[in-house]
């Protein structure tokens, strides 16, 4: 296959993190690996990642932002639930270097510019006490109509 880095599964890792829901938008991905490591790589690193990675048919972009494909999705599959970033860029990095690509892909170019805003916009929003970009998932009202409420207190 092409060479692996270790920023294409960083990357991957970030990227898995971010889109869960919906296509990921690069200040989501930015936060997403400063949330795995308290670190951002390099700009230039990331935009070559970003190349590679969708020639390879790992990323696409969709809806405004960037997504993976179903053969970076079965990358991803499996990783252990309680190992730390290291342990899990490295099994991603021995799954990439196992897959082939199928077919000819778009490349999805993200420059330079576009990836040093989205570290700016990044570290704006880490700063100052406005929207959190991961918020944590809100818990469902407790609705069991079995569960009967405790009686009050006499006094």
């Amino acid at each position: 296959m092409f060479p692996v880095h270790d920023v294409d599964a960083f990357l991957l890792l970030a990227l898995s993190l971010a889109s869960k829901r919906r296509p990921a938008e690069l200040t989501e991905i930015v936060a997403a690996g400063d949330l795995i490591q308290d670190a951002v790589c390099s700009e230039l690193d990331l935009s070559e990642a970003f190349y590679r990675l969708s020639v390879h048919g790992l990323i696409c972009g969709a809806e405004g932002g960037y997504a993976l494909t179903p053969d970076a999705q079965e990358i991803m599959k499996g990783q252990p639930k309680k190992a730390g970033a290291h342990e899990r860029v490295a099994a991603i990095k021995v799954k990439l270097t196992a897959y082939s690509p199928k077919g000819e892909h778009p490349p999805v170019t993200v420059s330079v510019e576009q990836l040093a805003a989205a570290v700016s916009a990044h570290q704006a929003a880490k700063s100052s006490a406005g929207r959190n970009l991961f918020v944590p998932k809100p818990k469902p009202a407790e609705t069991d109509p079995r569960r009967k409420p405790l009686p009050s207190r006499r006094r």
